[in-house]
This record gives structure tokens, C-alpha cells and sequence, in this order.
């Protein structure tokens, strides 16, 4: 796994979460689940050639399969949706330039260039109702701002808890303002997620592995 190392200004931007970063081992429920207390954080940073200036930071607090998420971003592109994810089962990491490609003739980043280092979709972090890979593109569910803080409390897969537990989940906040007009439009082609939507409502803004 890459290692990345996060300038201390920017480490400074986290906001502080008055807990210690920490597993609290509680033992596996009588079926042999996971109960273990896990506390992870991301420091959500701009993918690789996508021309995004934001910045944000995520918690996943797990017990068992129930997880408190907490999400704050700024600086994304304004009156827009921006679906977000925990991305499991890719290499844990988040996409480099190196992962970049062309896109309608100019080099950036789609979700799917950033598939191998982020996995696919685990959770879809939506504001209401489900959370499956399956509402990954419900876009009216999903923060429609540049600035926001997202706060819930769901449950998550047997599968998507594990990963986390072992540093393999990634949180991805999506949509892009490439060329900054202030909306989304064919400048980078369709999404190869979904032909009807652009390539840059759907391609990755913010990235940050769970640790």
C-alpha cells in the first residue's frame, strides 16, 4: 500500500473529534460476529488531475455493523449533487496520477480509473433511506452543496464492517467542476457509470483511505 505523508497544515484542518484514534476490543457476539468497538478517520484530499480544491475529513465509528458516519467537505462545486461512498476490496488506497486517463481528449480521473486503488462500491452514503451499492447514483439523496457536514447512523454490511476493520475501506465524495463554469456538463464525456449523467458529476472530487 502507497504511503502518503500529510503535511502538517493539513492534518490541521481535521476537525477535532474529542475521542483518541483507537480499536476498543469488545469481543465477537455469540454467533461469532464482530461486536469489536472500531473508530477509523479519513483525510479526505483532491484525486489526481481532477482539478478540485476542496478538502474534508470522515469518521466511521463501528460496533458490530452499526456505524455513526460522520462526513464535512468544502470547497466543491456549489447547487450540485455530490454522491458519496466507502469504497472496499481495491488496494485501500486512493488513485494517483498515474491511474489518470483521457476523458474526451484531457487527462483526469473517472471513478473507474480509481477502481483499483479504492474497490468497488461498499456503502452508498446517502442522506435518507437505503444505503446499497444499488442507490450509489441517487443523486437527490446525496448533499447537493459544496460546503456541508453529513451526519448518520446506519447499519453496514457484515462484509463492508470487515474491511474497514482492516484498513481496506476508502471514503470518495464524487462530482467535479473540470472546467469551472459552476456545472456539470460534457466536458470530460458521458460517465462510463451511467451514459445519461456527465463524466463529471460522477468522477471522484475527495479521497481518503480509512485508518
Amino acid at each position: 500500500m502507497r504511503k502518503v505523508l500529510i503535511p502538517t497544515a493539513i492534518a490541521a484542518l481535521i476537525v477535532p473529534l474529542g475521542a483518541a484514534v483507537a480499536t476498543a476490543d469488545s469481543g465477537t457476539g455469540h454467533h461469532g460476529a464482530d461486536r469489536r468497538n472500531t473508530f477509523t478517520m479519513a483525510l479526505l484530499l483532491p484525486v489526481a488531475n481532477n482539478r478540485v480544491h476542496g478538502i474534508g475529513n470522515a469518521t466511521v465509528n463501528l460496533h458490530g455493523t452499526e456505524a455513526r458516519i460522520t462526513v464535512h467537505v468544502r470547497g466543491l462545486l456549489n447547487h450540485a449533487p455530490h454522491a458519496m461512498h466507502i469504497h472496499v476490496k481495491g488496494s485501500g488506497e486512493c488513485p494517483t496520477a498515474a491511474d489518470s486517463t483521457l476523458h474526451n481528449g484531457r487527462l483526469a480521473t473517472s471513478t473507474a480509473d480509481g477502481l483499483p486503488a479504492y474497490g468497488p462500491i461498499g456503502t452508498s452514503l446517502t442522506t435518507s433511506g437505503d444505503t446499497s451499492p444499488a442507490s450509489a447514483l441517487a443523486v437527490d439523496r446525496f448533499p447537493s452543496t459544496g460546503t456541508f457536514t453529513y451526519s448518520r447512523t446506519i447499519h453496514v454490511t457484515a462484509d463492508v464492517a470487515q474491511q474497514v476493520r482492516r484498513d481496506n475501506a476508502v471514503v470518495v465524495v464524487h462530482g467535479i467542476d473540470y472546467n469551472k463554469n459552476g456545472r456539470y456538463d460534457d466536458v470530460l464525456g458521458a460517465s462510463e457509470l451511467n451514459p445519461a449523467l456527465p463524466q463529471e458529476a460522477t468522477a471522484p472530487a475527495l479521497c481518503g483511505p480509512l485508518h
